[in-house]
C-alpha cells in the first residue's frame, strides 16, 4: 500500500470538507437572517423598507434609508482619506525608504491592526470629535457637536490603514526589478516609472487591498457608533450626524424586543449588511479577474 498516495487523498478530502463547511456556514447565516427577517418583509414591502426614511419602531415605521446612507457616507469618507494616503505610503516604503525604516514601520502596521476597535472609538471621542467641533466646523461657519459622519470616516480610515498598507506593500514588492530597470533605461524618471509602470502593473493588487479595506469599513461597529452621533437621519454634509447599519444593530439588539417586528427589523439590518458586503465583494472579484486577464 502506498502511504504517500493515501495521505495525499486524505489531505485532498479534508480540504474539500473544510471548504464545503465554510460554504455551508455562510449559507446557514444567510438562511437564518432571511427567516428572522420574514415577519418584517411580510408586513411591509421590500421597496418601502429600503426607501422610507422614517425610523419609529413604536409607531411601526421601519425605514432603513437613513442607516444605508449613513453606512455609505462613513465608508466613502474613510476611503477618500485612506486610499491616496495608503498608496503614497506604500510607494514610499517600497521605492524610497531604507530597509531599516521599512523593517520598523511594517511591524507597526500589525500592531495597529491588533488594537481593539473600542480604543479607536475612545481616541475618536477624545481627539477627533473636539477638533472637528472646535476648529474644523467653525472654519466653514458650521455649528457642530463633532459627532458626525466625518468623525466616523476619519476613525474608520485609520482603522483600515494597516490592512491596506500591508497588502499594497506586498504587491509593490512583487513588481520585477527588470521592469523598473527597463523603464529607467529608456530615460523615464523614477516618478514616471512609479506612476506609469509600477502602479499600472500593481493595479489589480492595489484594488484587492482597497476591496478588503472597504469590507472591513462596511462592518465596523463599535468605533463608528461612538463618534457618529447615531441619529437616524440622512446625512447631507460631512458635519451631519449619521447612523450606520452596524451601529443600529449593536445599539439596539437586546433592547425593546417587546415591540412588534423590532427584532425582525434588526435581523433585516444584519441581512442587508451581509448582502451589501457579499455583493460588493462579488462585483469586486469579477472586476479583479478581468484586470488580471488583461494584465496577462
Amino acid at each position: 500500500m502506498n502511504w504517500r498516495l493515501i495521505k495525499d487523498k486524505f489531505a485532498q478530502q479534508s480540504f474539500a470538507l473544510l471548504l464545503a463547511s465554510s460554504v455551508v456556514v455562510i449559507l446557514l447565516i444567510l438562511l437564518g437572517l432571511g427567516i428572522k427577517s420574514m415577519p418584517l418583509l411580510q408586513a411591509e414591502s421590500l421597496w418601502r423598507v429600503l426607501s422610507e426614511s422614517v425610523w419609529s419602531p413604536l409607531k411601526g415605521n421601519f425605514g432603513f434609508l437613513p442607516f444605508i446612507m449613513g453606512t455609505i457616507w462613513v465608508t466613502m469618507i474613510s476611503l477618500i482619506i485612506a486610499v491616496p494616503l495608503c498608496i503614497l505610503a506604500s510607494v514610499y516604503l517600497v521605492e524610497y525608504a531604507s530597509e531599516a525604516l521599512r523593517r520598523m514601520v511594517l511591524p507597526l502596521m500589525n500592531v495597529l491592526a491588533a488594537i481593539p476597535p473600542v480604543l479607536y472609538g475612545v481616541w475618536g471621542v477624545l481627539f477627533i470629535v473636539p477638533i472637528l467641533s472646535d476648529y474644523v466646523a467653525p472654519l466653514f461657519g458650521i455649528d457642530s457637536t463633532g459627532y458626525t459622519v466625518f468623525a466616523g470616516g476619519i476613525v474608520l480610515s485609520v482603522m483600515i490603514f494597516p490592512i491596506m498598507i500591508s497588502i499594497m506593500v506586498e504587491v509593490l514588492q512583487t513588481i520585477p526589478q527588470e521592469l523598473k530597470a527597463a523603464s529607467l533605461s529608456l530615460g523615464a524618471t523614477k516618478w514616471e516609472t512609479i506612476t506609469k509602470v509600477i502602479l499600472v502593473k500593481a493595479k489589480p493588487g492595489i484594488l484587492a487591498a482597497i476591496v478588503l479595506g472597504i469590507s472591513r469599513a462596511f462592518g465596523e461597529t463599535v468605533a463608528v457608533l461612538m463618534v457618529c452621533g447615531n441619529i437616524p437621519q440622512i446625512p447631507k454634509s460631512f458635519f451631519d450626524a449619521g447612523y450606520p447599519l452596524p451601529a443600529l444593530i449593536a445599539n439596539n439588539f437586546g433592547e425593546m424586543m417587546s415591540i412588534p417586528l423590532y427584532d425582525s427589523a434588526l435581523m433585516f439590518a444584519a441581512l442587508l449588511l451581509f448582502v451589501i458586503i457579499f455583493g460588493f465583494n462579488l462585483i469586486s472579484r469579477i472586476i479583479l479577474n478581468r484586470l488580471e486577464e488583461k494584465a496577462q
